[in-house]
């Protein structure tokens, strides 16, 4: 049996805002005799917006009617309402992120999105959904290669490593086409890692500038060399670090990159600007940037595939891999959904292999997470050893009741997620040790991280699977 139901991704970026509107096919993939096992089979976009300049009433604030408007009117043009939808993604990157009212706008386009609509920024959320808008994820695994995606945007550059198919490092970069921005020959706005950057190699640039084009090249060039430097094709310099947003991390000294893809609006100036065109048309220096990456000697030597997307890599990735499933062998109270921005706490294997390292690791985690909280909502989330008999089941679940003792006090629902396929029996037993006092939410198949939030929506599949999309919650401040 399928099911097919309809997904957003909302893409408002430093310098575009972009909307797509996908179909995902559901089908249990088991045979009649089995445990059901129902994945997502097909993904299809079905409508592409225009693509606009991201409206901004000032350099610090997003104009939140001009996003609403855009979204309201393209959601008119594609027929399609709120209610139709089922899941999806808002997302908001680069520069806009740092925006002061970052988070109102994305509250107020979950409104407009529908019941089930993710609010995520956060560049490893952004690195990762971009590769996969690019396809990059794929392409690695049909060429049995470590692939690197790099969106290049108006502010930041995600990178995305794909190893034969798997997500295995990501990292983003305060590098991207509007951080030096032009206006009618002079240069009006420098970002002051890119100032930092460029004074380092002997370069001055202040506002009110002329827009010197050799030197805008020769930042460009550098502001090139960084992103090599970040996927290791080229040693880092002692400030190499500093370009990480918000302080973040490089990608793994172990992974060896032996191919890449650009995606991104800077990427699709590489592969479609054309020849003789005022460089600074938009008013930053994308187009040369674009160049700086097309000509860099070190980038040249790697082997280069084209994206499946460039510009819209982003926002497809939101509509179309934010999502995936939990179901069949899964407890939940349908009267508790949709839940969304639930903080996670993740016990390592290494401490949830005997039960009381489970109880004691969920005790000290959930005691650090609350201290200076008003007791927030919270979601427990560990391997799950193997639990091949009821007895084994029922001595588990006693342990994380145990460790999760002060979340059984409070109101709300106990959730739990597991990445082994015991949801529906685990769940059943710690809803009988707790006689009905408490609801419980116990989610199997559930891959997730230390500090994530999850989000978990409305049963589809005639009430037998939860949407469930796992993100970093994290603005660019």
């Amino acid at each position: 049996m399928q099911e097919v139901i309809k997904s957003v991704g909302i893409d408002i970026g430093t310098s575009t805002t972009q909307l797509i509107f996908s179909q995902l096919t559901i089908e249990n993939l088991a045979s009649s005799y089995t445990v059901p096992r129902i994945s997502i089979v097909n993904k299809e976009v079905i409508y592409r917006s225009a693509i606009y300049f991201t409206p901004l009433i000032s350099d610090k604030e997003i104009d939140v009617k001009g996003v609403s408007k855009i979204v309201t009117e393209e959601y008119r043009k594609a027929g399609i309402k709120p209610r139709d939808l089922k899941t999806g993604a808002v997302i908001i990157t680069g520069e806009t992120a740092r925006k002061q009212n970052a988070d109102l706008v994305l509250e107020k386009l979950s409104h407009l999105a529908g019941d089930f609509v993710v609010a995520t920024a956060g560049p490893d959320l952004e690195s990762a959904l971009s590769g996969k808008g690019a396809g990059t994820d794929k392409l690695s695994e049909k060429e049995h290669r470590t692939v690197a995606n790099l969106d290049i945007g108006g502010g930041t550059s995600n990178i995305g490593v794909f190893k034969n198919g798997v997500l295995a490092g990501t990292a983003c970069l305060d590098i991207g086409g509007r951080l030096i921005k032009v206006s009618e020959g002079r240069i009006t706005y420098v970002y002051p890692k890119i100032r930092k950057l460029a004074a380092g190699h002997g370069v001055n640039i202040t506002v009110g500038d002329l827009a010197d084009l050799s030197k805008l090249k020769k930042i460009c060039g550098l502001m090139s060399d960084v992103l090599v430097q970040a996927v290791g094709l080229m040693p880092k310099t002692s400030e190499h670090q500093y370009y990480y947003t918000n302080e973040g991390h490089p990608l793994p000294e172990t992974l060896k990159v032996n191919a890449i893809t650009f995606s991104g609006g800077v990427a699709a100036c590489i592969a479609e600007y054309p020849d003789g065109q005022d460089p600074l048309i938009y008013g930053d220096v994308g187009p040369l940037l674009a160049e700086a990456i097309k000509n860099n000697e070190v980038f040249e030597k790697i082997k280069q595939f084209p994206a499946m997307e460039t510009i819209r890599a982003t926002v497809v990735g939101a509509g179309t891999h934010s999502v995936n499933v939990s179901g069949s062998t899964i407890r939940f109270e349908k009267s508790l959904l949709p839940m969304k921005n639930v903080p996670v706490i993740k016990i390592p294997d290494g401490e949830a292999d005997g039960g009381a390292g489970l109880e004691e690791g969920l005790r000290r985690r959930i005691r650090i997470y609350r201290e200076g909280k008003d007791n927030p909502f919270l979601a427990v989330a560990f391997s799950g050893w193997m639990t091949e008999t009821f007895v084994q089941v029922q001595e588990l679940a006693r342990h994380v009741l145990a460790g999760c003792e002060a979340l059984v006090k409070e109101d709300g629902p106990l959730v739990v997620l597991l990445e082994n396929d015991i949801g529906k029996v685990l769940g059943n037993a710690l809803s009988v040790l707790l006689e009905g006092r408490k609801a419980v939410i116990c989610l199997d198949g559930i891959h997730i991280g230390e500090g994530d939030y999850i989000d978990i929506g409305e049963p589809v599949v005639g009430g037998r699977v939860l949407p469930v999309v796992v993100k970093t919650l994290v603005f660019n401040i």
